[in-house]
């Protein structure tokens, strides 16, 4: 068993080192990262770890601007790794982080550890403890903001 980190060299945070400290600190399933310049980059990425480097999931790490090039950039990067998933039959957890989702730096850095880190847990959990995402089903969860909860009946 080994998980893909893929992360890119445009984001302004070194997100694959944040999910290889959270992968440690949980478990001690292997992994591969691998580094491309950017988001539209990540799709081959995640088909590269899982065919060439036989990873059984991969966390893709993204960061997007705030311009509407680089919304319509995620646009393509989604497209993409739902594809690869179809293509591979292996999950692809999308961890995109975009810089119009807080009102400062120190905000933005605080919404994307906690988003990789939550994200990182879900990987491990699909492969190893799929039963913990089901007790979860209809909660609410979120990565990188606080979690909304059920509607309750």
């Amino acid at each position: 068993m080994k998980i893909g980190i893929a992360d890119t060299t445009f984001s302004r945070i070194d997100l694959g080192k944040i999910a290889i400290d959270e992968l440690r600190k949980i478990s001690s399933i292997p992994y591969e990262r691998y580094t491309v310049p950017g988001i539209k980059d990540l799709p081959v990425a995640a088909k590269k770890l899982i065919e060439e480097r036989n990873c059984d999931l991969v966390i893709t790490l993204g960061w997007v601007g705030a311009t509407q090039k680089d919304l319509a950039s995620y646009v393509v990067l989604s497209m993409g790794l739902v594809l690869v998933q179809i293509l591979t039959n292996k999950h692809i957890i999308d961890v995109t982080i975009h810089e119009d989702e807080a009102e400062s730096e120190n905000e933005l850095l605080k919404i994307a550890e906690n988003r990789v880190r939550e994200h990182v847990r879900n990987a491990v959990d699909l492969l190893v403890n799929p039963k913990r995402l089901q007790k979860l089903a209809g909660t609410g969860q979120r990565q990188g903001f606080p979690d909304v909860g059920p509607i309750l009946k």
